[in-house]
């Protein structure tokens, strides 16, 4: 497979993903406080992998969004196999919500100097 990732980068944030329209028939959404975009983004998706790598068809990407007080991520991805859904999105949900994930990518994704990052 290939090691080729696609960003897509607009003024309220930036969208990685293995196509290179990104899809998302599954996902599941956070909030995070002001961290740089991309490191979050490729940490998300290495661990979404990691979970759902067994799901047939799937080519994951994480959109990262600009909001008032930090962070908006979307996780998820397109399937081209028949899935459950609501299962999936509730794993995606459990891994973006779970403590030690989150503060592992926020220790990685922390700003410096101030400056926002992507």
């Amino acid at each position: 497979m290939s090691k080729i990732w696609h960003i897509r980068r607009d003024a309220c944030g930036l969208t990685l993903s293995r196509r290179p329209e990104a899809r998302f028939d599954v996902a599941a959404r956070a909030e995070f406080p002001p961290l740089r975009m991309l490191p979050l983004a490729h940490m998300i998706r290495q661990d979404m992998w990691r979970r759902l790598r067994r799901l047939r068809g799937f080519a994951p990407a994480v959109q990262v969004t600009r909001t008032g007080a930090g962070l908006t991520v979307t996780a998820g991805g397109s399937v081209t196999a028949a899935f459950p859904k609501a299962r999936t999105e509730a794993q995606i949900g459990d891994l973006l919500h779970d403590p030690e994930l989150r503060a592992r990518w926020q220790r990685c994704a922390l700003l410096t100097g101030g400056k926002v990052l992507i």
